[in-house]
């Protein structure tokens, strides 16, 4: 009987215990109304306190870049803070330099809003809009890559630049009940300004990714928003060498679409790297555009052909076969994108043969 009734009082201590955790969480964590003054007071918001700054903005229609959704993983999300932010964060340090930290530059990812806020953000990031679209086609590429089309609904039209890219925005489906959204890179051209085409690899456990592969289907409505990023031709410089490897393609397809199109004065390169034939696709297409083009050269490579494979192109790893290609650097820039592995080896390769930081332009994903 005693041990009933120790057990009885244990069990109605807990649960007063967390009826008063309840309680002290709704009114330690109810920060009311805030203000978030925006470059001096151009804009002010009145904002419900409690959220991070990144959703805050998101939810007034400011949208800024984050290709990770605001897990503090990508570093995109950076604002000025005046005031108002209080300390930096452990989870904000590794994508900080010292001269960034100095002048106030934080995650708004990891930004509380607490209280009132002033903060500095690029005057480009007002353009950023939200965009309702509906899938028109998806094409299976390789056993773990899909290409969509999304046809503009509203508004009808986007414009930006070619290796810019956009956020996807999920629903809750199956087990997950939460909406994120991630990062996409725009693969067709500019001049296509009604409809948007992307490519996504599917990442194991990955939320987005898996809605995408796994849920979406032709006729469904998916919101983005954009366009992000400064990724996007300089072009000062005669030839231009363009590496991606994987779904990495889809900004350097963009660049080369919108070169030819506008009939821009440049030779190009462009090294797809893969691991066997399976994981190559839009072979058909780029070696279309190579025929038609002779300024425009197309060199794919495989690290670790198979047999069954049968191929007769190059092979070794993509620093290699870029190496081979790539005498030196004189007059032109480099232009990247892929997997952090690939873009650093691909940094050393480059930089021995005298690229530098003003001539190479990267896109990890």
């Amino acid at each position: 009987m005693a041990v009933l009734t120790t057990v009885l009082s244990l069990a109605a201590v807990s649960a007063v215990l967390s009826v008063f955790i309840i309680v002290a969480e709704l009114f330690l964590n109810n920060y009311g109304d805030c203000q978030v003054d925006i470059n001096r007071g151009e804009r002010k918001l009145t904002v419900k306190g409690g959220d991070s700054l990144l959703s805050s903005l998101s939810g007034q229609a400011i949208f800024l870049p984050s290709a990770c959704g605001g897990k503090a993983t990508c570093g995109l999300c950076k604002v000025r803070v005046l005031d108002g932010a209080g300390p930096l964060l452990p989870t904000e340090e590794p994508y900080l330099s010292a001269e960034e930290i100095s002048q106030g530059i934080r995650l708004s990812c990891q930004i509380k809003v607490k209280r009132d806020l002033q903060i500095l953000i690029p005057e480009e990031l007002f353009n950023i809009r939200q965009f309702m679209t509906r899938i028109e086609r998806i094409d299976r590429l390789t056993h773990d890559i899909l290409g969509l089309r999304l046809t503009l609904e509203e508004p009808d039209a986007i414009r930006f630049k070619a290796g810019q890219y956009v956020q996807l925005y999920t629903e809750p489906y199956g087990k997950v009940k939460e909406k994120v959204f991630r990062a996409y890179s725009m693969a067709s051209a500019p001049s296509d300004q009604h409809a948007v085409e992307l490519i996504v690899r599917l990442v194991p456990e990955g939320i987005c990714t898996t809605y995408v592969h796994q849920v979406l289907k032709p006729g469904d409505t998916v919101k983005l928003s954009g366009p992000y990023g400064d990724f996007y031709l300089r072009g000062a410089c005669s030839e231009l060498v363009l590496i991606a490897g994987g779904s990495g393609l889809a900004p350097i397809r963009s660049l080369i679409l919108d070169i030819l199109e506008k009939e821009l004065p440049y030779k190009m390169t462009f090294f797809f790297g893969a691991v066997r034939r399976a994981d190559l696709y839009y072979v058909q297409e780029m070696n279309d555009l190579a025929a038609r083009y002779p300024q425009f050269r197309f060199i794919p490579g495989l690290s670790k052909p198979e047999p069954a494979d049968d191929w007769q192109g190059e092979t070794g790893l993509i620093t290699e076969i870029v190496s081979r290609y790539v005498p030196d650097s004189q007059d032109k820039e480099a232009y990247l994108c892929g997997s952090p592995g690939m873009i650093n080896a691909c940094l050393s390769v480059l930089n021995q043969k005298g690229f530098t930081e003003e001539t190479i332009f990267y896109d990890k994903f």
